[in-house]
């Protein structure tokens, strides 16, 4: 039986940016955004990639600058990615900001004549080149199955919902939509503690699961105390084996 492909994920945790460091595997992130550069950087040998090979796998938000611009009332604001520029302590001019040496698509400080113009987009405006966005915020949660008893922790975006954490689930249980996800809540009002169906189109949070992290750093009490238990009920094998 083949397992599952692999989930294509809405949202990033760093660590899975990280994973991705090489020339010919190359992520990073900026300003809350993943992009793939893989292919740019295999389409463009030489000097002006060697940058953003050093970079791959971490976030370069410190290259750029972003401003959100003003949209019309009930559309979404549009964020304006640009290079950083600072002021040249020898000429006191304005350059653009490249603590890793100038790379692809940034113009060179004194005019040449080989510099390339023919591309009227520079990469990080090439929305083509965005996979995702980068979690804000990681949380632990244990996901157990009342049927086996078999318990795993995992760390997922706190942005996700709990469909979108099912798909990570899948690397465990590649039945994982056979199962009820369920989480013991206080009932409404203070009452009693019961065993509450989560909904799948939303997060933890939305579905009554608070993130106490900040809770705990605020009283010293180490962040692994208490770690929410998500409980999997059998309900029927749906899934294609």
């Amino acid at each position: 039986m083949a397992a599952p492909e692999p989930p294509t994920l809405r949202i990033y945790s760093p660590a899975e940016v990280a994973a991705h460091s090489s020339p010919d595997d190359c992520w990073v992130s900026f300003h809350g955004s993943v992009y793939d550069l893989t292919e740019l950087v295999s389409d463009n040998e030489g000097p002006l990639v060697q940058p953003l090979i050093k970079v791959a796998g971490s976030d370069i938000s410190h290259w750029f600058d972003a401003v959100f611009l003003p949209a019309p009332a009930g559309e979404k604001t549009k964020k304006n990615i640009s290079i950083k520029m600072n002021v040249d302590p020898v000429t006191n001019l304005r350059r653009p900001y490249v603590p890793k040496g100038r790379f692809l698509h940034v113009a060179p400080a004194e005019p040449v004549g080989d510099w390339d113009t023919s591309s009227s987009t520079p990469w990080w405006k090439d929305g083509a080149l965005k996979i995702g966005k980068l979690s804000l915020t990681m949380r632990k949660i244990r996901v157990k199955s009342v049927l086996t008893g078999q318990e795993h922790l995992m760390e997922v975006p706190s942005e996700e919902t709990i469909a979108e954490i099912r798909e990570r689930y899948l690397e465990y249980n590649w039945h994982a939509g056979s199962y009820t996800w369920k989480v013991l809540l206080k009932e409404e009002g203070g009452g009693d503690f019961g065993f509450v169906d989560l909904d799948l189109s939303k997060t933890l949070e939305e579905n009554g699961v608070s993130d106490e992290a900040a809770d705990f750093e605020d009283l010293a009490i180490p962040s692994d105390c208490f770690i929410p238990v998500i409980h999997l009920y059998y309900t029927d094998d749906l899934t294609v084996a």
